[in-house]
């Protein structure tokens, strides 16, 4: 698997770890992206289970809040506390970075729910400064409105300017945008996360994510513009849904490497 690439857990649909690592170690990739509930047991099972597979740690998905967005004042504390655990767990086993959504868009204009969001994480950046992790958002489909307020890349990279987080581009989530080019150059001094999956036109229904190279997605432009703009960083596969299941979770990531790591020998990468 190219070096730049790196599996994360979402692919697998679990939060057991001892499921994940057997994946992991079927595909032998030298790096690795997990959910956050796979850190619920604590660092040591995890760093142990890094040691077996020789993976690195790339990065972590938290879920800031669940919950819309309000006017809480300080009372974000639990969240905070969560997020600061996140945070501490991913820099001790050598982790690069930690993404999030934002909460959701409630009652508030998207300017109110912004503002709310970055007090309330500002805590968390000022930790994840300390602590040498980059803490990122990512641009979510509007289906998962309640939980997120950022739809497309150029929100994405508006609320990262407000709060001081950097990007994680999830090209699924922002492929159709307007003028994509030039928001992937005003994103890039923040970004340090890609996200690769595919989309087979007339699909409907969430998730409906296809392996990378057998969807309708321009990937190749894409991933170009991305690497032409000065991006030097890793690129996540994040493929599930019904379209991988047949095949079943294992494959589905090593024809998504396969295809991959071709493309990115014809760029250069």
């Amino acid at each position: 698997m190219h070096e730049r690439l790196c599996v994360h857990s979402i692919c697998f649909g679990t939060n057991d770890l001892a499921t994940a690592e057997q994946h992991w170690l079927a595909l032998a990739p030298s790096r690795i992206s997990m959910l956050s509930p796979l850190l619920d047991e604590g660092v040591e099972p995890v760093r142990a289970m890094l040691q077996r597979g020789g993976f690195a740690l790339e990065a972590v998905t938290h879920l800031f809040t669940r919950e819309p967005l309000s006017p809480r004042g300080k009372d974000w504390k639990i969240e905070q506390d969560r997020m600061a655990s996140i945070i501490e767990a991913v820099a001790d086993l050598g982790g690069r970075t930690v993404y999030t959504v934002t909460g959701g868009h409630g009652t508030l204009t998207w300017e109110e729910a912004a503002d709310e969001f970055c007090e309330a994480i500002a805590p968390c950046l000022k930790l994840a400064e300390q602590a040498g992790i980059e803490l990122l958002l990512e641009p979510v489909p509007t289906l998962y409105a309640e939980g997120h307020i950022a739809h497309s890349l150029r929100d994405t990279v508006a609320l990262a300017e407000l709060s001081g987080l950097g990007v994680c581009i999830d090209i699924f989530s922002c492929w159709s945008e307007a003028g994509l080019r030039q928001t992937i150059e005003r994103a890039m001094p923040r970004t340090h996360l890609v996200q690769i999956g595919d989309y087979v036109f007339g699909d409907k229904a969430y998730p409906c994510r296809a392996i990378p190279g057998e969807g309708d997605l321009p990937l190749r432009r894409i991933i170009g513009w991305i690497v032409e703009a000065g991006y030097a960083g890793n690129f996540d596969i994040e493929v599930f849904g019904p379209r991988t299941e047949g095949l079943g979770c294992v494959e589905a990531v090593r024809r998504s490497a396969d295809y991959l790591g071709a493309m990115f020998a014809d760029l250069g990468i």
